[in-house]
C-alpha cells in the first residue's frame, strides 16, 4: 500500500463484521423483549418488546446473502420485519402519550401494512415482485414521521424529566431512519456500495435496539403512581374512582413552593384560566419552569400538566355534579366553568377517571344525597369534603 493511502475495507471483511453485529442485535433483542414481558400490563413495554422482535426479523431477514426473492418459509420473517414501522409508530405513542390505549383500528393499520408488503414480494408474483418498494418507503417514512410528531405534540406538557430526555433521542431516531430508508429507496445510486449499506443499516438497528431499552430503564426508574379523582363519598363500589395524591413527599420538594402551588390552585382556582400553561404558572410563581416540573412531576406525582390541570378541574365537575343545588345546571356549562374547553375531553377525563359518564356520577351522587337526606350524619355530595377542607392546610 503507497505511503499515506487510506485503507480499504474490503468487501469480505464488511460482511463479517456485518454478520457478527446483526447476530449480537438478535440475541440481545430478544432477550430484552423477554425481560419487557414480563410486565405485561404495561402497553408501552409490550410495544417496545415486539419492536424489538421485528428488530431481530429485520436484522436476519437484512443480512448479506439471505436468499432473494422470498422463499415462502421467509415470509415470516419479512412479516415480523415489516410490522417494526407500525410498531414503532406504537409504542412511541405508549411512551408518551400517559391516555394512549390501544384500538381495534391500530391491528387494522398493522395488518394492512404487513399485508401490503407481503404481496410486494409474494413469490408467485414473477417479474411484478418489488414494484410496491416506493409506496412501501412512503408508508415507512409517513410512519417515522408520526412517531417523531408523537414526541413533540405532547413535550411542552410532559413532567418526567428522563422522558422528555428520551423523546430528543426518539425524534434524532426516527428522523435518521426516515432519511437512511428514503435514501436506499429511492436513491440508490447515492450507496455506493450494498456492503456498506447493510452495515450502516445494522447500525440503524443498533441504534433502535438501544432506544427500547433505554426507554425501559427510565421508566423503571421514574414509575410513578397515577393521580386521579378522590374516592367518591357513598358510590356502589362499582363505580371505581381513583385516589388524591399522596402524602409522602420527596424530601428534595421545596414545601413553600407547594404550599404556594396548592394555593394557587385550590383557593384561586387557576386551572379555569383558559390558555393556561406551565410557563405562565411558573411566571406567577416565580419560579424557572423546569422546577416547576420537577414540582409538580416530584411533590404531586403528576406525570403530565395536563394531567395535573384536569384533576383540579375534575374535582370542581364532580363537587358541581354532586350538588342538589346545580342539579338544572346543564353538564356543559360545569365542564366549561371548571376550565374545559368542550364537552368531548371533559367526557373522556370524567370516564377515564371514575368509570362513569358525568350524567351517570350526578344521578348517583343525588340519589345518595336524597337518600341520606335528613340524617344527623348527612355527609356532603361527591369531592366537597375534600374541597372543604382543603383551605385547612394554609
Amino acid at each position: 500500500m503507497p505511503d499515506g493511502a487510506i485503507p480499504i475495507v474490503s468487501s469480505s471483511a464488511l460482511t463479517a463484521i456485518d454478520l457478527g453485529g446483526r447476530g449480537a442485535i438478535v440475541g440481545l433483542s430478544l432477550l430484552i423483549a423477554a425481560v419487557l414481558l414480563r410486565d405485561r400490563r404495561d402497553t408501552a413495554a409490550r410495544l417496545g418488546a415486539a419492536v424489538l422482535v421485528a428488530t431481530a426479523a429485520s436484522a436476519i431477514s437484512g443480512a448479506p446473502g439471505f436468499p432473494r426473492p422470498w422463499p415462502y418459509w421467509a415470509l415470516i420473517l419479512l412479516a415480523l420485519s415489516s410490522s417494526g414501522a407500525v410498531l414503532f409508530w406504537l409504542w412511541a405513542r405508549a411512551t408518551f402519550d400517559d391516555d394512549f390505549v390501544l384500538r381495534p383500528w391500530h391491528g387494522a393499520v398493522l395488518v394492512g401494512v404487513v399485508g401490503v408488503q407481503l404481496f410486494d414480494v409474494w413469490p408467485t408474483r414473477g417479474a411484478l415482485r418489488g414494484d410496491l418498494d416506493q409506496t412501501m418507503s412512503v408508508i415507512y417514512l409517513g410512519l417515522a414521521v408520526l412517531a417523531a410528531a408523537q414526541t413533540l405534540t405532547t413535550w411542552r406538557a410532559d413532567l418526567v424529566a428522563g422522558r422528555r430526555r428520551l423523546r430528543v433521542m426518539v425524534l434524532l431516531g426516527a428522523v435518521a431512519w426516515s432519511i437512511a430508508g428514503s435514501f436506499h429507496k429511492f436513491w440508490p445510486d447515492l450507496i455506493a456500495s450494498s456492503s456498506a449499506w447493510s452495515v450502516a443499516n445494522g447500525f440503524v438497528l443498533w441504534a433502535l435496539l438501544g432506544l427500547i431499552a433505554w426507554s425501559r430503564f427510565q421508566a423503571a426508574s421514574t414509575e410513578q403512581a397515577p393521580v386521579l379523582l378522590p374516592v367518591a363519598a357513598g358510590i356502589p363500589s362499582g363505580a371505581s374512582t381513583k385516589p388524591l395524591e399522596g402524602e409522602d413527599r420527596p424530601p428534595a420538594v421545596d414545601a413553600e413552593l407547594l404550599r404556594r402551588l396548592k394555593r394557587l390552585m385550590t383557593v384561586e382556582r387557576a386551572y379555569r384560566r383558559e390558555g393556561l400553561t406551565i410557563g405562565l404558572l411558573a411566571a406567577e410563581l416565580g419560579v424557572q419552569e423546569y422546577r416547576l416540573r420537577q414540582l409538580i412531576n416530584e411533590g404531586l406525582g403528576h406525570r403530565n400538566f395536563n394531567a395535573f390541570l384536569n384533576h383540579y378541574r375534575l374535582e370542581d365537575a364532580s363537587a358541581a355534579l354532586a350538588d342538589p343545588a346545580q342539579k338544572q345546571v346543564p353538564v356543559l356549562t360545569i365542564a366549561m366553568d371548571a376550565g374545559f374547553q368542550s364537552i368531548g375531553p371533559f367526557n373522556r377525563a370524567f370516564k377515564a377517571a371514575t368509570d362513569l359518564t358525568p350524567t351517570e356520577f350526578r344521578r348517583l351522587a343525588l340519589a345518595k344525597h336524597a337518600s341520606e337526606a335528613g340524617k344527623p350524619d348527612d355527609r356532603p355530595g361527591i369531592g366537597q369534603q375534600d374541597l372543604r377542607n382543603r383551605p385547612a392546610e394554609f
